[in-house]
C-alpha cells in the first residue's frame, strides 16, 4: 500500500482501548490512538511484522452500556511505539459504528461522505452488476 493511499481515509483522534488477537500473542487493554473506517493506530502493539493478521475488538464504554466492535486486521505499519492495522473484515454493524464515530469526531464530516462510497465500493467484487 501506497503512502498516499493509507492516509487517504479520514482518520479522527479517538480514544479507546481493544484486545488484539494474533496467533501466537494477545494483548489486552491496548490503547487505540486514531481511527478511521479502514483502520486505526494500536498503541503497545509492538514487535510484529507487516501482513501479520489479528482480531481485534474495540471496547467502548458509554454510561450505560459496553459495545464491543469485533474486525479482522492486517499490520500495516509499525513502529518503535505501535502498529498501523488494515481493517480486512469488517462486518455491517460494526462498520456503521465505525462510520459514526468518524462522523461525530471528525472536522469535516462531509468529506467522510466519500470515504464510505470509496470503501464501500472497494468490498464489491469485480464485475458484480453485469
Amino acid at each position: 500500500m501506497k503512502h498516499d493511499e493509507r492516509r487517504k481515509n479520514t482518520r479522527v483522534a479517538f480514544r479507546t482501548t481493544a484486545l488484539v488477537s494474533f496467533a501466537d500473542r494477545s494483548y489486552e487493554e491496548i490503547d487505540v490512538r486514531d481511527l478511521s473506517l479502514k483502520g486505526a493506530y494500536l498503541y503497545g502493539v509492538t514487535g510484529r511484522n507487516e501482513g501479520d493478521m489479528c482480531d481485534i475488538d474495540l471496547l467502548l464504554s458509554g454510561t450505560s452500556s459496553e459495545l464491543k466492535l469485533t474486525m479482522r486486521g492486517e499490520v500495516a505499519r509499525t513502529d518503535d511505539f505501535g502498529a498501523g492495522i488494515h481493517f480486512k473484515e469488517v462486518d455491517i454493524d460494526t462498520f456503521f459504528h465505525l462510520k459514526n464515530i468518524v462522523y461525530y469526531n471528525s472536522d469535516d464530516p462531509d468529506a467522510l461522505e466519500e470515504d464510505v462510497v470509496d470503501t464501500v465500493v472497494e468490498e464489491i467484487p469485480e464485475g458484480a452488476f453485469e
